[in-house]
Formats: structure tokens, C-alpha cells, sequence
């Protein structure tokens, strides 16, 4: 299924002969105790090709295309748009053909992955001259926190934190053969209505339960032992609040370590729910497990972790 839009441009003309592709993960964040700082790339993805144009057009398909074909109230547009007049960039108007596999509204990255298309398509056409770590720190910038877009950005698994408005981040290759089970209900979850059923202020105990098990879970990634994530994806900063608005959670959290699920998080700020599992399981086995624990309507998505970074990749444009 596709979409198309047209929109004329305001100002400016073709700038660049190249086409520009981009594939841009879908991450999880949080893995439970990282709250804002650690995330894994998923194998599903947002993917761009763009090139020059008269005029703006978009065509669209896979996933949510109501919302990626839209030049009206386009996040990806804006981004682009804006970051090119706040660098005295000429507007270039693009073609943009889209494929997005990356659930919407699901606490799976997406505004992440699409502010960091925006970036990288306004670096590109704008001829900004930006290295991949400032694309980095812009989008970050604007996503507000560093997690989603170091982990959509540089694959694997992630530990980012910001310093002066620069990203630091260390990306983390984890055990190939582990794999990852997605639970998601029938309707999306705004991140902003996430966020305000956090408290203020937490514990001490509970900021060190905390720290505890983010330093745990840094390790297991690590070094592969997967016997770990069990404890290290548990949490007290925020999945103890959104389990009142992501009835998921607390169905499915019970499952951490049994039967090959090595670990059990909300994924982002929800409202799905991550399953970590060995790859030696079989996925259906898995599925079968979670789908006897819910009620509400669910879709399962299974994908494998992303081990390498974002493409990015200009080539000539050919005539069509």
C-alpha cells in the first residue's frame, strides 16, 4: 500500500544531481533501567530515497502512510526545512520516495529515525559539510535525549549521554543469534503522555536499584551473557508508572527468564513491550507464550538486532 503528495515549492531550486539513500533502524530505549540513555537498533526500518526536484513529492509505503505521506505536517520535512534556514541553507526541494517498517506511536523510534532523516538529507542537499557525529548531535538536539538516535544512528547497542551538546556514545555489538519479540496493542501512545506519569523526584534506594542494574546491563550486552538481563532489565524509574497506561507490561513482564526470554522491557516510553530471546528458542514457541498472557487485541513483530550503523549513501542520480 502507498501514498503520494505533491506540494509546490515556496523558494529555491534543484541544488544537487544526487540521489540519497538512507535506511534508518527502529530502536528500542530504556531496555528497562536506562532510562533516556541506553537503546538497541532493530532490524525493521525507515528507508529514503531523495533527489532534487521541481517541487516537493513524496511517495510512501509500508506502515503508517496516512502520516509518511503527508507534506502538510511532515516531521521529517520540517526538520529538513528548518535545519536548512538555520544554517542559511538554500531550500532544495526533493523527490523523496519512502518505505517505513517502523511502527508509529509504538515506542519503537520513529520520531528519532525521521529527525534524523531531516538532518541528514538537509546536510546532504544543503551541502553543509557535517561530519556523522554532529548529524548525531543535532538530532539528538531535537529528539531532547540522546538514546533513540545513537542507537538508530550507529547500530547495536547503545550507552549515549550528552556533554556540552555533543553525543557521546559507545556502540556495543551483542550476541548475533539473539533475537527480539515485540508485543503491540491496537493503539498508539504519545511520548509526551508517557513522560507526565513520572514522578518528580525518586527514592534514593530506588535510584540506586537503578544505577545497579543500567551497569549491568552495560556488562551483559558486553559480554554476551545473556543469564544476566534478566535482573539487569529491571526497573523502578519508569515502567512501575507506565504499567498503568501500558496494560502490556505487567502481563508480560512475568516471562523475564523463563522458557529462552532472557529479558523483559517496555519498549521506549511504550506502550509495546520488548522480549530479548535466544536465538536457540523457537520464535513461535515465544509468541505463543506472550499471546496466552494478554487480552487486548496484539500485534507480534519479530526482528533481529541492527549491527551496523545508518546508511548513508549518495550516489548519481539516473534520469527516469
Amino acid at each position: 500500500m502507498s501514498a503520494v503528495g505533491i506540494l509546490a515549492a515556496t523558494k529555491g531550486v534543484a541544488g544537487s544531481a544526487d540521489r540519497l539513500r538512507l535506511r534508518l533502524p527502529a530502536t528500542s530505549a530504556n531496555l528497562g533501567p536506562g532510562f533516556d540513555t541506553a537503546a538497541l537498533a532493530l532490524t525493521v526500518a525507515l528507508e529514503i530515497e531523495a533527489t532534487p526536484a521541481p517541487e516537493f513529492r513524496l511517495e510512501a509505503a509500508g506502515r503508517n502512510t496516512d502520516i509518511s505521506s503527508s507534506l502538510r505536517r511532515n516531521l521529517m520535512l520540517d526538520v529538513y526545512q528548518k535545519t536548512l534556514a538555520a544554517n542559511g541553507a538554500e531550500l532544495v526541494p526533493l523527490s523523496l520516495e519512502i518505505d517505513n517498517q517502523i511502527p508509529v506511536g509504538m515506542g519503537c523510534g520513529s520520531s528519532a529515525a525521521v529527525r534524523l532523516a531531516g538532518v541528514a538529507l538537509a546536510n546532504h542537499f544543503g551541502r553543509l559539510g557535517w561530519s556523522r557525529a554532529q548529524i548525531l548531535d543535532e538530532a539528538s538536539r531535537l529528539e531532547g535525549h540522546p538514546d533513540n538516535a545513537a542507537a538508530c544512528w550507529l547500530g547495536g547497542f547503545t550507552v549515549a549521554a550528552t556533554d556540552g551538546g555533543q553525543v557521546r556514545a559507545v556502540s556495543l555489538a551483542p550476541p548475533a543469534e539473539w533475537r527480539v519479540l515485540l508485543a503491540m496493542p491496537d493503539q498508539p501512545l504519545a511520548t509526551v503522555s508517557a513522560r507526565m506519569v513520572l514522578p518528580r523526584s525518586y527514592d534514593q534506594g530506588d535510584a540506586v536499584f537503578n544505577i545497579q542494574r543500567c551497569g549491568l546491563l552495560a556488562a551483559a550486552f558486553a559480554t554476551g551473557r545473556g543469564d544476566l538481563l534478566r535482573v539487569a532489565m529491571q526497573d523502578r524509574m519508569h515502567q512501575p508508572f507506565r504499567g498503568e497506561i501500558c496494560p502490556l507490561l505487567p502481563c508480560l513482564l512475568p516471562l523475564a527468564g523463563t522458557a529462552g526470554i532472557l529479558g523483559v522491557a517496555l519498549s521506549g516510553a511504550g506502550p509495546s513491550v520488548l522480549l530479548l530471546v535466544d536465538g536457540a528458542v523457537p520464535m513461535d514457541e515465544v509468541r505463543a507464550l506472550a499471546a496466552a498472557r494478554v487480552k487486548e487485541p496484539v500485534e507480534f513483530l519479530e526482528c533481529g538486532i541492527q549491527h551496523h550503523p545508518a546508511l548513508v549513501a549518495a550516489t548519481a542520480a539516473t534520469a527516469k
